[in-house]
């Protein structure tokens, strides 16, 4: 049993994981403690570990609006 990787449908994907986790620490990393809902660890752990959806949900959810 051969399987043949797609690599035209997988890279798209895991090049915007990546882009997005790195955007995602990168802002964790300049924000204040007190911008940020929750401690920052908690948030490094669900962007490294939640793929695309970790990234999306810390900008979605877990930045305070400035105010």
């Amino acid at each position: 049993m051969d399987i043949q990787i797609q690599w035209g449908l997988i890279l798209p994907v895991v090049i915007l994981q990546l882009i997005l986790a790195l955007i995602g620490l990168i802002s964790l990393a300049k924000a204040e403690p007190e911008s940020v809902r929750g401690p920052k660890w908690v948030w490094v752990i669900i962007i490294l570990f939640g793929n695309i959806i970790g990234s999306i949900v810390y900008f979605a959810v877990g930045r305070r609006e400035r105010g």
